[in-house]
């Protein structure tokens, strides 16, 4: 039987001389066969995906339908959700591109996303710094989740609808309900800000795992969160309504591709 050893991983985040940021994956490490065939796994997850690119373009034509049904049809441009969603958005976006960036609190939240996806995994972590200039973590699991989510989980948004939750128990809540799409806005647009700032500056996290592919699995999850969102956000949009058009997009999908 073959030897398996695992050692720590780190995920780094931050500047580093060169601009680069390292990041140790772990290594289970297995005696080859002496007629094994390996495929690289760079080259798995880019043919991965290369399938994942239909759901990608099924998935957007589905939100988008559905958004713009949502918007013209049912109003939701009216309600007081999206206006004060939209509002938060919008005075993050000032601050993103007005004020110095709080360096600190994205870091922290990058690095604390790593660690709830360790967790999430079954890992565990052993160490946690964050500083403004950069941070890490040490675990003894690593995979393209952990190393993405903090790319298409946005940490905050969470944290701000947890707590609302957990208030709710125990207080009335329903007349602070605008503050809460007001902070869900920010916080989102903090997330979304954030990644697309990040994503350019050679990332590690998403080298590590293939750019292509990184990129594919960042794109596709916020576009399904942002599907998510949509439906909780309009009363008349179920979730049964947003797989119908999904079904139905890959439908005529299906249909083109046999077509050709």
């Amino acid at each position: 039987m073959a030897a398996k050893k695992k050692r720590k991983s780190t995920l780094h985040h931050g500047r580093r001389r060169g601009g680069r940021v390292k990041v140790s994956a772990p290594a289970i490490q297995r005696r080859p066969a002496a007629d094994a065939w390996t495929i690289p796994t760079r080259w798995l997850k880019f043919v991965i995906a290369i399938f994942l690119l239909p759901l990608c373009a099924i998935l957007t034509q589905t939100f988008f339908t559905v958004f713009a049904r949502a918007t013209v049809t049912q109003r939701l441009w009216a309600g007081e959700e999206f206006w004060f969603f939209s509002l938060g958005a919008v005075l993050w976006l000032i601050a993103f591109f007005g004020l110095p960036r709080p360096m600190l609190v994205y870091v922290f939240g990058h690095e604390l996303t790593h660690a709830f996806w360790v967790l999430l995994m079954g890992g565990r972590v052993s160490r946690f710094r964050v500083a403004r200039e950069g941070g890490h973590i040490v675990t003894d699991r690593n995979n393209f989740w952990i190393a993405l989510a903090p790319y298409f989980f946005p940490l905050y948004s969470i944290l701000v609808i947890g707590a609302y939750g957990v208030l709710s128990l125990f207080f009335n809540v329903q007349p602070y309900g605008r503050l809460l799409y007001g902070l869900i806005g920010a916080t989102w647009a903090f997330h979304f800000t954030f990644t697309c700032w990040m994503i350019p500056k050679k990332q590690t996290d998403l080298t590590d795992h293939g750019t292509f592919f990184s990129l594919v699995v960042i794109y596709l999850m916020n576009l399904l969160l942002l599907s998510v969102m949509l439906v909780l956000a309009s009363s008349q949009i179920t979730f049964a309504d947003l797989g119908r058009d999904f079904f139905a997009n890959a439908e005529k999908f299906a249909r083109w591709v046999t077509s050709l």
